[in-house]
């Protein structure tokens, strides 16, 4: 099946091959290659945030009615495919008729963290769905860089991207090889440490640096040794319930907009 836009025929069944599903993502393959090499995002908000730079082709449904998006694409003169729906939701379910082919993330490094007040470290976050809505509430608290670890980490992906709903367009991951080495270069910056924690002091009631970052801990094990080793602070959200901890998203929201207070 060909579809044309401008002197470019595009086969469609080149595109779309078998799905895969690898921790919680949704993968395909194109053209032989996985999603991995090539990343696809979609949804009306998401294409609103992102950058046209990023954006390598557009995957539009034959009844697409936003004309706002549709002048948008032709305005900017951006690479589209009117595609079949059936296709498309074998590609990504769910995409409310808009599919964007967009190049790789590209990791931010330490040195893009400037004169930042506040920088958020997420020790070994393991869900995508909590790191995308982590990164919408970063995007809403005005913090610019969130450091991950390379290993054993959620790491930028098409699921992520949904779900921080085009916030990651304006916030910066930085992916590193150590969390120790980043936190003493943090301190070195005049950084005081925060991880968030059982067990510590009542945020509330912390009087806090001029510059911090704070630390939360994966889903499962919470902030590791090393990590909480090397803080300054250990601070904790009181609870009066049954339930003695709360979701990484819910607890990063909470005390994103609490520690400066």
């Amino acid at each position: 099946m060909f579809f044309e836009h401008g002197l470019k025929k595009y086969n469609i069944f080149d595109n779309v091959m078998d799905n895969q599903t690898q921790n919680g993502d949704a993968y395909f393959r194109i053209n032989g290659k996985s999603s991995r090499d090539k990343m696809k995002v979609c949804g009306k908000n998401v294409f609103k945030e992102l950058d046209i730079t990023k954006i390598k082709k557009i995957y539009l449904a034959k009844n697409f009615k936003d004309t706002n998006i549709l002048k948008f694409i032709k305005d900017n003169d951006l690479k589209y495919v009117l595609t079949d729906s059936f296709l498309m939701n074998k590609m990504i379910p769910n995409n409310q008729g808009i599919i964007i082919d967009i190049h790789e993330y590209n990791y931010g490094t330490l040195d893009d963290i400037k004169e930042d007040n506040l920088v958020l470290i997420l020790d070994h976050l393991e869900d995508p769905h909590n790191f995308g809505a982590i990164i919408r509430t970063c995007e809403a608290r005005g913090v610019k860089n969130i450091i991950i670890p390379k290993d054993r980490s959620v790491g930028v992906s098409e699921t992520v991207m949904k779900t921080s709903a085009g916030a990651l367009a304006n916030v910066n991951i930085i992916m590193v090889s150590n969390l120790v080495r980043a936190i003493n270069h943090l301190k070195n910056k005049n950084y005081f440490i925060y991880v968030a924690e059982a067990g510590g002091q009542n945020f509330a009631q912390v009087d806090y640096a001029n510059k911090i970052c704070l630390v939360i801990g994966s889903e499962g094990f919470g902030v590791s040794p090393i990590v909480k080793k090397n803080s300054d602070v250990i601070i904790s959200i009181p609870m009066s319930g049954k339930i003695n901890s709360l979701n990484a998203s819910v607890a990063a929201g909470i005390l994103l907009f609490g520690v400066d207070k």
